[in-house]
């Protein structure tokens, strides 16, 4: 290994020696506080790293990884997600009595995972990085077993994400099976400008199993039975990191896998993405209207944000590609502190999950009930957040190529979206009746979870009032 080799590796070593690390003190002394540490340690060093990567780039690592802007940008925002799900899950799993340090391998293992596939540049790297996050995630997504719901989503996610694996796997097969190549530089432009008709039978069923696999991975219409039930049956930490650091990873090998730039109109997969687009944002929407449990409506909500992304990715161009990476950021923030205040109030076995547990937020934890309304509204794209910058990006890149289509499913199926977001934000404000029983114990105050909460809510405003840096810094690493 050259030192350009090694620089350019560094970040995903930080990640996986940290996982090394936890497991190595684990096995001499068990201690939550220092598995904690270090797993920070490790992600915050897999940060520092990234000049580095990003001066080596562009650079090839074998024929498995590619070491440019591109996967220096999405290894960023997907570390810093991930630190950001480990400091919300330390105050969580504080007063949980059974071992906790394995759930920081887990977390730091389904991180690396997820780093993989955003520099991947072949299908066994593309495959080692979905395997390696996904088995993490079974565990993880069960991992108090304290209450049927937990072992219920894991199982359900398990067997959904073990067929849509074999999918992908199946799918690649084929593919290799006509092209004789696995790198992704050489099959992606080939794949992205296959026709809807004419098209080798072969390829365009690997092209198709592939999709639905991603799909699900997405959680996109029609492969996401399984998102709400997972949301709701996982631990509010690790649904946190599902919907930003899984799905974050998944989207990076996606445009890394199909190039936007190279999907043609008409090709099989600009039909087949504006189909689950329109599909996903519509019955997002549509489906949230109907509950009544936060981590559902957000789960609901997380399908829909998809389906936007898909607009600007569908749209192409250097412009649609930055559209869907600052997007994906401003999602982040607003997803990660949505959770976040959940899991502030909320414990092993006593999580804070319907409507009515936050009626009258405001007059207990009026701090809360502010962080949460602007995670809310940044969610729902108002003016002065990140998610109003980011949506008007995504449709700028739609109209840019005259998507008119997709833009104005977006623009309507955001409106239907506003409906259950202010519902969760009037909740708050419902002055609550005195309990007639007695009164749900209040939970201890988390340090950690309150400095992630305070760093969040400042990137919300910052990215709503200032967004150019930002989107200039990831027009400079992405080019």
């Amino acid at each position: 290994m050259t030192p350009a080799d090694l620089s350019g590796v560094l970040p995903l070593m930080c990640v996986g020696a940290a996982a090394i690390a936890v497991m190595l003190m684990i096995a001499v002394h068990r201690s939550y506080v220092t598995a904690f540490l270090l797993t920070l340690t490790g992600l915050a060093a897999a940060v520092a790293t990234l000049p580095w990567m990003a001066r080596s780039a562009p650079h090839p690592l074998s024929p498995l990884l590619r070491l440019d802007g591109y996967a220096a940008l999405y290894t960023g925002l997907l570390v810093l997600a991930a630190a950001g799900s480990v400091l919300l899950a330390f105050g969580y799993l504080r007063k949980y009595e059974s071992n906790r340090e394995e759930f920081f391998i887990l977390m730091l293992l389904a991180t690396l995972g997820a780093v993989v596939l955003a520099a991947g540049n072949h299908f066994a790297s593309f495959f080692l990085g979905i395997e390696l996050l996904s088995v993490s995630l079974y565990a993880l997504v069960s991992y108090p077993h304290k209450t049927d719901a937990h072992t219920e989503a894991g199982v359900k996610y398990l067997i959904l994400a073990a067929v849509s694996s074999s999918f992908i796997l199946f799918g690649m097969a084929l593919i290799y099976a006509d092209s004789g190549s696995m790198a992704i530089d050489r099959i992606g432009p080939a794949l992205s400008g296959m026709p809807l008709q004419g098209g080798d039978p072969w390829v365009l069923a690997g092209l198709a199993m592939m999709v639905v696999g991603i799909g699900f991975k997405l959680g996109l219409v029609p492969f996401h039975l399984w998102t709400p039930d997972v949301y709701q049956g996982a631990p509010v930490p690790v649904t946190a990191f599902v919907a930003t650091v899984s799905k974050g990873g998944v989207l990076a090998a996606l445009l890394r896998l199909f190039p936007p730039g190279d999907i043609h109109t008409g090709s099989s997969l600009f039909f087949v993405f504006s189909a689950i687009a329109i599909a996903s944002m519509l019955a997002g929407n549509l489906l949230a209207l109907l509950q009544n449990n936060v981590k559902r409506i957000l789960a609901y909500s997380s399908i829909a944000h998809l389906g936007y992304m898909l607009v600007a990715f569908l749209a192409g161009r250097s412009q649609g590609v930055s559209a869907v990476t600052f997007y994906l950021t401003t999602y982040f923030i607003s997803t990660l502190g949505a959770f976040g205040v959940i899991t502030v109030l909320s414990g092993p076995g006593n999580e804070m999950e319907t409507l009515v547990d936050y009626r009258g937020l405001f007059w207990r934890r009026p701090w809360l009930a502010g962080v949460f309304s602007a995670m809310v509204l940044s969610l729902a794209g108002l003016p002065l957040t990140a998610g109003f910058i980011g949506k008007f990006y995504l449709i700028m890149a739609g109209v840019g190529t005259t998507l008119w289509t997709l833009v104005i499913v977006l623009v309507f199926s955001s409106t239907i979206g506003l409906y259950y977001y202010l519902r969760i934000l009037f909740t708050f404000y419902i002055q609550e009746p005195e309990p007639a029983g007695p009164a749900r114990p209040e939970p201890a105050f988390s340090l950690s979870g309150a400095l992630t909460l305070a760093a969040l809510t400042f990137l919300l405003i910052w990215l709503g009032v200032m967004p150019a840096p930002i989107f200039g810094l990831i027009q400079t690493m992405i080019h």
